[in-house]
């Protein structure tokens, strides 16, 4: 089974972490969410302390949704709500896709991007993750300020400092080793999100307006492509913004899984 968290009460929720990242990226948010849902936040496979796929299986977006499917069957979840912060959001709407997600908020997700766009994306994670290997053997005295915190964190945040100092070194630690990451940005750059005019379910697509990384005009390509998807865009906030705004994260997810469920509900 893939490494986890899994805690809260309610209708069922899965979290999905970006490229890089593992389940403790959304730990700014799981009080809140927990105390309406049942959360399952999921290391997907070669990050955090989930295996990587077999070798002979690339790890492509579909392949990462069978293994994330397998995890839902070992659970028995059927369609939860799911959540997915880039990486985690183009899984999240694959698993829509296959009709295993209920609803799905999708934080900066990747893949509908150009390829000056991709290779942007793929230019700054080498970056990224090159430096995170040199300086991981000063991982926990350079993440004990709020000064280091920025440096290492302002691609992806826009308030990093407010990232914990002890979540921030072992986010440092784990992307700096994370078997999946090479292979991985390898086959999603190469790729595409497929088939989203078939998702059924209720989308939301959000984007902060600082996002650096993938760049928000990217947005409107998924609302395009996504039946009665629609879009909320965060001002002031990053790529991966659960840190920089816990509140408005959350309530972004808990307003829109809310209203789906009054109308289950009502239907």
């Amino acid at each position: 089974m893939l490494d986890h968290h899994r805690a809260g009460a309610g209708e069922p929720l899965l979290l999905l972490h970006g490229i890089g990242s593992t389940w403790r990226v959304w730990k700014p948010v799981l009080d809140r969410l927990e105390a309406r849902h049942e959360v399952l936040a999921v290391d997907v496979p070669g990050f955090g302390r989930s295996d990587p796929l077999p070798d002979e299986t690339a790890p492509t977006a579909e392949a990462m949704g069978d293994a994330l499917i397998e995890m839902l069957d070992e659970v028995g979840w059927d369609a939860p709500h799911t959540a997915g912060n880039s990486m985690g959001g183009w899984l999240a709407l694959e698993l829509a896709r296959r009709r295993r997600a209920a609803t799905v908020v999708a934080i900066s997700p990747a893949g509908m991007w150009t390829d000056k766009e991709a290779a942007w994306a793929e230019r700054s994670l080498r970056f990224q993750h090159g430096v995170a290997e040199r300086l991981l053997p000063y991982a926990e005295r350079l993440t004990r300020s709020a000064v280091g915190r920025t440096l290492l964190f302002s691609g992806v945040a826009s308030r990093p400092w407010r990232i914990d100092a002890a979540d921030a070194a072992e986010a440092f630690e784990l992307f700096a080793g994370c078997p999946g990451w090479l292979s991985t940005i390898e086959a999603l750059t190469d790729d595409r999100p497929r088939d989203l005019g078939s998702i059924e379910c209720p989308v939301r697509i959000v984007w902060g307006s600082r996002d650096t990384l993938l760049l928000p005009r990217q947005a409107d390509r998924f609302v395009r492509h996504i039946p009665n998807s629609e879009l909320v865009r965060l001002p002031r906030l990053g790529h991966v913004p659960m840190a920089d705004d816990p509140e408005a994260i959350a309530n972004t997810i808990l307003e829109f899984t809310a209203r789906h469920t009054r109308e289950k509900t009502a239907a």
